[in-house]
């Protein structure tokens, strides 16, 4: 008798015979890397390097350069590309505009190799009897925006030695000699803290060492107006037309005051000239960079001649100028590094960054630059955005340090939940506190301008680096009046979940509040970035072409479904303008319905309803009680 099996009860048998047996996956093993890049020493190198930089193609943006470098022997060598930047806080080395690399020693070409881990990094071998290479490269300015920082226009040109240089690995960059000589376009009018012999369009450098070449940039340009404001600091002007260097006496008095009240603050100097590298342009790529003896500063047109509304953008100068002190010549340990190879930590950026924050705010008020009110309503952004972000719940302000190096300056959707460079503005909160402690604990007779004498002013005419530790702030602020410093400082970096640290302002005389008018300074910083903020009502930010910029992490629009990227194009059924929104917010104080947005996405519109009845916020600073507080003391001029 034959049983028949059910095609259910085969099936495992047939998988069984069918399916082999599987095999154990393949597992390679990694290819091993032997670093062959000799780490830096601090030795002499053996002769002086020799930079010859063609800087006239204004037409296609293009530097031209020629570099001769002395070698004291054949055989393995490595040249490095600048990749830790100081000031940038980042691996910010532009090699992706690197081109025409040739090397060569008598006439002969000699190969290279880019090392296959750091690519920053060219191995060559020197053959017998060169006694030099010869290395020819070019620098390729971005030509539009979305290719980086704009470097060379029809008009203005930012020379970085470090972009168009290769140095010799093995060494500290201070032991390295070079001179420079640039041929500028005929007619126009170079500068930089580096002095220099002209004949013409040619300037020849002084001879110095790689590290301050590197820490001396250069701005040149058709149109130029040198302001003197002491005997030993000079804004250097520069800007698409000679119109924009136009400045009042009261202008520039000004910026002479600042000069004036940073001496008397840190009393000390620790550069022997100091050089504003300014310009004004649409055209060149804005910045804002630090450097010993100089700063490279960048603003857009009317930073004088729309003086009424150019006050968010008179911060930079303060800022930029204080550096000098913290973060050029008084660095973190763990910051500073002995070449352009090695990683920088940025663990304290909330001293060399957020302390300079805090005294650049105040610089501005002391020496009028931005009015104390408009100062005022300055700290109140600051503070409104910190107080309103819910990234505090999960990331601490020490974490934020790691941020250029994680993000690299590059837009984020989420900012008020993923957080920035943080240890800017809230390092600023924290030494506000600072202050307000030190006021407390010595009834008024001690104040941050102690530490900034103590920290920073010693040494004076050094511009060498003084570097620190976070042990070394406490003893510092020890040293001005006992206090539990440490677990004070440690909590503020290290706390999640807390209220953002504003409680400084109000034991110094002023509370955060919101109104619905804005202020002149919130105006201004609108119009300064072409947007609508509406950050403290509907928690967005609407940027050029309607397009939604900013939202804020849990807010009304966050609620309602909308994102960063997305343009309105209606409001309850009127289309979109400012003014229109504003009016909507306002009208749904009185009515339970909710504000409703046509948004596009693309090709799709999507409608958003806004639950918000709130009205117009904005934020600003208001006095508690009466008389001089401690903020009052601290932004007036000394």
């Amino acid at each position: 008798m034959i049983r028949l099996l059910s095609v259910t009860a085969m099936l495992p048998a047939m998988l069984c015979v069918a399916t082999p047996a599987l095999a154990e996956n393949s597992k390679p093993q990694p290819v091993p890397h032997v670093d062959r890049i000799p780490a830096a020493q601090d030795i002499p190198y053996p002769g002086t390097i020799t930079l010859n930089i063609d800087a006239t193609d204004t037409r296609q943006g293009i530097f031209r350069v020629k570099e001769v470098m002395p070698v004291a022997k054949p055989g393995p060598m490595v040249l490095l590309f600048p990749k830790w930047l100081p000031g940038n806080h980042w691996a910010s080395g532009q090699i992706e505009k690197l081109g025409g690399l040739k090397i060569s020693a008598g006439g002969k070409p000699i190969a290279w190799t880019r090392d296959p881990v750091d690519v920053f990094a060219f191995h060559i071998t020197v053959p017998e009897g060169a006694s030099a290479i010869d290395i020819d490269l070019q620098f390729l300015s971005a030509t539009a925006t979305n290719q980086g920082r704009v470097a060379m226009t029809q008009n203005l040109l930012s020379l970085q030695w470090n972009s168009m240089s290769l140095y010799p690995a093995g060494y500290f960059t201070r032991q390295i000699p070079v001179q420079a000589v640039v041929t500028y376009p005929e007619g126009w009018t170079a500068a930089s803290a580096l002095t220099a012999t002209v004949n013409g369009p040619v300037y020849t450098y002084e001879k110095t060492n790689y590290e301050v070449l590197v820490d001396s940039p250069v701005v040149a340009g058709r149109y130029y107006k040198a302001f003197p404001l002491s005997p030993r600091v000079t804004i250097d002007a520069f800007a698409d037309t000679p119109a924009q260097l136009v400045a009042k006496d009261a202008q520039i008095d000004a910026h002479k005051r600042l000069v004036e009240q940073a001496v008397k603050l840190f009393g000390a100097q620790h550069y022997d000239n100091y050089h504003f590298l300014f310009t004004i342009s649409d055209e060149l790529g804005g910045i804002g960079l630090e450097h010993h003896r100089s700063s490279e500063d960048g603003v857009k047109p009317g930073y004088f001649t729309e003086w009424e509304t150019s006050m968010p953008s008179r911060n930079l100068l303060p800022h930029e100028y204080v550096h000098s002190w913290d973060g050029k010549f008084r660095r973190g340990a763990d910051l500073w590094t002995p070449d352009f190879r090695t990683p920088m930590r940025d663990s304290l950026l909330w001293v060399y960054e957020g302390q300079t924050q805090f005294w650049g705010y105040v610089l501005q008020a002391r020496s009028g630059i931005v009015s104390k009110a408009d100062t005022l309503d300055a700290y109140a952004m600051i503070m409104a955005n910190l107080d309103t972000s819910k990234a505090r719940q999960w990331r601490p302000l020490v974490d934020t340090t790691n941020d250029p190096i994680i993000a690299a300056r590059k837009p984020k959707a989420w900012t008020s939940w993923q957080r920035s460079e943080d240890y800017y503005n809230e390092g600023l909160l924290i030494w506000m506190e600072v202050d307000s402690i030190l006021r407390k604990q010595t009834k008024g007779k001690k104040s941050m301008d102690d530490f900034a004498r103590a920290f920073f002013g010693i040494n004076d005419g050094d511009w060498g680096q003084v570097t620190y530790t976070l042990d070394d702030v406490v003893t510092t602020l020890n040293g001005i009046t006992p206090y539990d410093w440490q677990a004070f400082l440690t909590t503020r970096i290290t706390e999640t979940g807390a209220p953002a640290p504003i409680s400084g302002f109000a034991a110094n005389g002023y509370t955060l509040v919101y109104t619905e008018t804005p202020t002149a300074y919130f105006k201004a910083n609108e119009k300064g970035r072409t947007i609508t903020d509406l950050s403290y009502s509907l928690g967005m930010v609407i940027g050029k072409g309607a397009e939604i910029s900013a939202i804020t992490w849990d807010g009304p629009a966050y609620q309602a479904g909308l994102t960063v990227g997305r343009t309105i194009t209606a409001v309850n059924g009127f289309a979109y303008t400012a003014e229109k929104l504003k009016e909507a917010i306002t009208a749904a104080k009185a009515t339970s319905a909710p504000i409703e947005l046509l948004v596009k996405n693309g090709e799709r519109i999507e409608r958003f309803a806004i639950d918000y009845h709130g009205g117009l916020r904005y934020p600003r600073l208001e006095k508690i009680g009466t008389g001089e507080g401690g903020l009052d003391r601290l932004l007036a001029a000394k």
